[in-house]
């Protein structure tokens, strides 16, 4: 259900002081980012197009009226109003625009205006007053006009009285005749005094006298007024540069006389605002503001005329895209394309919208392909323009006909490689175009433009297509410069590319997750990019650093073990040593690298660089990073002591289980090839020397059993059938075995031996052959050890 609070119908006053219904819509209140700030929104009911964009100013006047009404000015003679269905709505609303200028919502009006007030009493008594009387205008009267316009100028009521009378009489083209008779006889006291009077014109903001003054008939005086500054020494020759070297160049012939005329007026009057006329004060920077709207309103009214021209378009991108057409008549075309899209910024993003499909669906992306490719400077640089307007506004266009290339194009051709080459490329010792078009990349890669568009697979699909068939042409200059672990190009455009790619790479560490971490890994990029480090410019330097910080950062533990194996601290702790403390950038983010590690932690990496650098920080004394890390470092080396002494007093209770463990369960063969060992070694024992104590005898052959356990513990099995095998095969055998032991007859008698040999002794009766399902009670019980008899 729609809600009724929010329903409003915009009002605006207009020149006859009269209410006009600028439509019926929604109100709402959010942050504008162009805007900068909170701002007043009005979307019609309709169909959803913006009616108001109107940022709430800390220094405006709203008055609220009748409970459902809000009034305020915006600009000069340019009265807003917003009529609420209800008062619920009209008081939200209300109570945004009080917390923006910090008033209570309890006021009615939330400026103390006196002067403006002031001023109403003026417009007020405007009708009743007298119009303004102007002079005779005649070349010895001119000293008496400026005067008056100057005095004009500072009252708002006597500026509305000086336009309406200058409208009135037709004052304009009379002083236009004053100048020429000036000009003829060189009478340079009143050509000064035109131009302050024109300037006066200006500055009465007033879009009916800016109507007559560019017309085709009186633009060129106009100019030719504002040439004669006095405080200029020499006369600027602004109509000679507007007739004679701005040349008008037509891509194709335009048949509209009305589009044609009102592109030369465009150019005219951008000129007469950006150059003739002079920088305006602070108290003169917003009585201009009806000459930008009226460029901004002719902008409009071009691009809507030649939009609807489809004939004019068809005709400009057949040739545009045409091989016959020569190189100079290609650069005408781009850079009217250029225009038109410059021109297009000013539009509402509706119509913004539809020219920019209009430009799609006629083919501006196969045309820049081949513009972007070519030699012409200007060509290239139009081409750059067009691809960054298209790609801040609709970056899902692009990405959907690159993927469209995908299965048809040969991976040089791509449009995204074509605009990775071109940035690698890039010829201007300043790199401007190659920081335009990274711009350009960093727009098409983020992932948070991708989420509002219709096709839900884009960011996987794109970003595979990216990985796949276009990142090593970006990484290439990369790998070229790092070879032999030393910056082979050190010249100032090469180490600004490389800047470049190195933030792009930044950005995708911190936007992208498994490609990104494949594409490094994979290539090994890490150890090249920190090859960097090297360089004499410390900026690349950093972006290096950076690059490695961002890495660290995401504590992802495949990129941990990477820097780990790889020992990709070294280039870091180098640089570091090599700075000898001084206190500069790249100090501060060595340390700043560290002090993370040490915040978030990250054991692995703090392991590493104290073991195998903390020689070179232990002296490192002016920040306590290093000194805390090592602190870390010893407390998790003595919890890991810790945990190892435990382990070890648990030791011998856990032989048993690890024999029992299938996991050490060896090959039957294996067993019983030696257990025939161990028999043997048993009879050679009893052949020994019989005057020989039987307590020596036996604390020998438990010293070479137990020797023989260690090594069988430590073998691994041979095969993955083993284990199966044994078990099988032990489960078999164990009855044989446990009765052969406890029939033996043969025994060694365990009298005084020392405790040492007593523990071994029990070790050895626990784990010599102890299968599951072994008892050693019978042994425990006898207090004799059965010799095993051997196995036929």
């Amino acid at each position: 259900m729609t809600d009724t609070r929010r329903r409003v119908k915009l009002y605006a006053l207009n020149a006859d002081r009269q209410w006009d219904d600028r439509g019926t819509g929604h109100v709402s209140s959010s942050y504008i980012e162009k805007l900068k700030g909170i701002s007043l929104l009005v979307r019609a009911e309709s169909d959803g197009t913006l009616l108001l964009e109107s940022k709430i100013q800390s220094d405006t006047a709203y008055q609220k009226q009748q409970d459902t009404l809000i009034v305020w000015s915006e600009g000069d003679n340019f009265d807003l109003a917003l009529s609420f269905q209800e008062k619920a709505g009209c008081d939200e609303i209300w109570e945004k625009i009080c917390q923006v200028q910090g008033k209570d919502p309890s006021v009615e009006i939330t400026q103390d205006v006196v002067e403006e007030s002031e001023d109403e009493r003026f417009d007020e008594m405007s009708d009743s007053a007298p119009p303004i009387e102007l002079p005779p205008c005649e070349l010895g009267r001119l000293e008496d006009i400026n005067e008056l316009f100057n005095n004009c100028i500072s009252s708002p009521m006597r500026k509305e009285k000086l336009a309406a009378a200058i409208e009135a009489e037709g004052y304009i083209r009379k002083l236009i005749n004053v100048f020429h008779m000036c000009e003829s006889l060189e009478n340079t006291e009143g050509l000064h005094n035109l131009y302050e009077i024109f300037k006066n014109i200006f500055l009465l903001n007033k879009n009916a006298l800016f109507e007559v003054m560019f017309c085709d008939e009186l633009i060129f005086d106009v100019v030719g007024c504002l040439e004669y500054d006095a405080s200029c020494p020499n006369r600027k020759k602004h109509r000679e540069y507007l007739r004679q070297q701005a040349k008008f160049r037509e891509a194709i012939p335009i048949k509209n006389p009305e589009l044609l005329s009102k592109i030369h007026q465009t150019f005219r009057v951008q000129y007469i605002q950006d150059v003739v006329l002079p920088t305006p004060s602070v108290f003169e920077e917003n009585m201009l503001s009806t000459l930008g709207s009226f460029i901004f309103f002719n902008k409009v009214e071009i691009v809507s005329m030649v939009q609807e021209d489809e004939k004019f378009l068809t005709e400009l991108f057949s040739m545009l895209t045409d091989t016959s057409t020569s190189e100079l008549k290609r650069r005408d075309l781009i850079m009217f394309l250029r225009e038109l899209c410059n021109y297009s910024q000013n539009l509402q993003p509706h119509a913004k919208e539809m020219i920019y499909k209009t430009l799609t669906t006629l083919g501006i992306l196969p045309a820049l392909e081949v513009t972007l490719a070519m030699d012409d400077q200007k060509t290239k640089s139009a081409s750059i323009d067009i691809i960054t307007y298209i790609s801040e506004f609709q970056p899902s266009v692009v990405r959907e006909y690159t993927l469209q290339q995908a299965n048809n194009t040969e991976e040089e051709q791509v449009l995204l490689n074509i605009i990775i080459e071109q940035m690698i490329h890039d010829t201007d010792p300043e790199v401007g175009g190659a920081v335009q078009l990274m711009g350009v990349l960093r727009i098409l890669l983020d992932p948070e433009n991708m989420l509002t568009s219709a096709n839900k697979s884009e960011k996987t699909d794109f970003l595979n297509f990216f990985y796949k068939h276009s990142v090593h042409f970006l990484i290439e200059p990369l790998i070229e410069n790092t070879v032999n672990d030393t910056p082979q190009k050190e010249d100032f455009r090469s180490v600004q590319l490389l800047g470049l790619i190195l933030e792009l790479l930044s950005f995708c560490v911190e936007h992208h997750t498994y490609q990104i971490k494949n594409c490094i890994l994979q290539r090994d990029l890490l150890r090249k990019i920190l090859v960097l480090m090297k360089s004499s410019h410390k900026f690349l330097v950093l972006c290096a650093l950076r690059f490695m910080r961002k890495l660290i950062a995401l504590k992802d533990e495949f990129y941990n073990r990477y820097i780990i194996k790889g020992h990709l601290f070294a280039p870091v702790i180098d640089a570091l040593v090599k700075n000898n403390g001084r206190y500069n950038l790249l100090d501060s983010a060595i340390i700043e690298l560290f002090e993370h590690i040490r915040i978030e932690d990250i054991k692995s990496l703090c392991t590493h660089v104290i073991e195998n650098y903390g020689k070179y920080l232990e002296d490192i004394a002016y920040v306590q990073t290093f000194k805390t890390l090592q602190l870390r470092y010893d407390q998790q080396q003595d919890k890991l002591k810790e945990r190892e002494r435990n382990s070890l007093e648990r030791g011998l209770d856990m032989v048993p289980s690890i024999l029992r463990n299938s996991r050490y369960r060896r090959d039957q063969r294996q067993m019983e090839e030696e257990e025939e060992i161990w028999f043997n070694e048993e009879d050679d024992y009893e052949d020994t020397d019989p005057d020989m104590q039987p307590n020596e005898i036996f604390r020998k052959k438990i010293d070479t059993d137990l020797e023989k356990i260690g090594k069988i513990i430590d073998k691994k099995p041979e095969a993955n059938g083993a284990t199966t095998k044994m078990n099988n095969n032990a489960s078999t055998q164990k009855t044989p075995v446990m009765n052969n032991n406890a029939n033996a007859n043969t025994t060694a008698q365990s009298t005084t031996s020392p405790s040492g040999n007593e523990n071994r002794l029990a070790l050895f009766k626990r784990s010599l052959v102890d299968y599951e399902g072994d008892s050693d009670e019978e042994d425990d019980e006898s207090g004799e050890v059965a010799k095993r008899p051997r196995l036929s």
